[in-house]
């Protein structure tokens, strides 16, 4: 069970200037194949964080996890490590697939190292962000996977059904272990609903 401080953690001015920083850089983005404004996600996930007991850091750094690899790469970073200080910068930079956005890796390549820095990972702050990351995507897939059966599988031909089944249930794996409470519960959930539906 989650501990939670007596009096909930404040969200500062901080946390709002990170909702704007995350509006100006995603705020007429929309996720992959959809049209649900990418915002949608990181509130979600930022929700989650606090939901598991974050602090002011980690909804920033929830906020702004994607903003790196989307494109920002490393002058984004810095930006953010002088807006929000070097913690956000630091759980920021660990879940960030690549610093070197349009360097071509194959999705596959990114995601076997990402997986290894996890394992590595003992830090509880980088781990819960990257799980709530997870449990929201997860379920954005399952609950797309219902409505578009295999053609969902299509429009991404570098993500195959196999490989995105393959990359959740090590995540599912790798979290139950290092990470185990509801959040993970959630994760392993979404995972064999999807597993079923791929099966299907």
């Amino acid at each position: 069970m989650v501990a939670f401080p007596p009096d909930p953690p404040p969200l500062t001015e901080r946390f709002l200037a990170a909702v704007a920083l995350a509006n100006e850089l995603h705020g007429r983005d929309r996720r992959s194949g959809t049209q649900v404004p990418y915002m949608a996600h990181l509130l979600t996930v930022t929700g989650l964080v606090i939901e598991d007991g974050g602090d002011e850091n980690q909804a920033i750094a929830a906020l702004l996890h994607d903003a790196v690899e989307d494109g920002g790469g490393r002058p984004l970073l810095e930006r953010i490590h002088r807006s929000f200080g070097a913690r956000v910068a630091e759980i920021v930079e660990s879940l960030s697939d690549t610093l070197e956005p349009g360097s071509g890796e194959p999705w596959i390549d990114r995601k076997v190292q990402y997986l290894a820095r996890l394992e590595q990972c003992t830090d509880d702050e980088i781990l819960r962000v990257g799980l709530a990351d997870k449990v929201h995507n997860a379920r954005s897939i399952v609950r797309e996977c219902r409505d578009q059966g295999p053609a969902l599988w299509e429009r991404s031909p570098e993500k195959t059904a196999a490989q995105q089944l393959w990359y959740y249930s090590r995540l599912a794996d790798l979290f139950t272990r290092k990470r185990p409470g509801p959040l993970t519960e959630d994760l392993g959930v979404a995972v064999r609903e999807l597993t079923a539906l791929i099966g299907d």
